[in-house]
């Protein structure tokens, strides 16, 4: 893997980064005068998942960092439960539940894909040098 220096340059983080800017893109155009708490509840949640990418990166230890991404795995599972209720109750139509539903479990994958990257790497944290 390549050395990233700041939570920026991991492509997990970028990853959901975009995502929540597809679903801000998404989700602006909607009426949430019926729907505002299921839609304050999704920028919510996928809010959580890069936010604590950011922060466990930063707490400079790989079993901190472990336990963040499992945080966002925990949370990008959720938003994929949340945007089959905006789905039901047609605040998204199914293309826009599509796309959004392929890049969360894209997202939960490479969550998988590093977590079990850094259970199996020695280096243990910047804050352990």
């Amino acid at each position: 893997m390549a050395k990233v220096s700041t939570f920026e340059d991991l492509n997990i983080w970028k990853l959901s980064r975009q995502l929540n800017i597809d679903m801000f893109q998404i989700l602006a155009r909607k009426d949430d005068r019926n729907y505002g708490f299921l839609i304050n509840h999704l920028y919510k949640t996928s809010g959580s998942i890069m936010d604590n990418i950011a922060e466990g990166f930063e707490r400079g230890g790989n079993k901190e960092f472990i336990n963040f991404l499992s945080y966002s795995k925990g949370s990008a599972g959720e938003l994929r439960s949340q945007f089959y209720r905006a789905l039901d109750v047609e605040v998204i139509t199914q293309l826009e539940f599509e796309k959004l539903q392929a890049e969360t479990i894209e997202i939960s994958k490479q969550l998988s894909l590093f977590i079990n990257y850094l259970k199996n790497s020695e280096f243990k944290g910047s804050k352990f040098k």
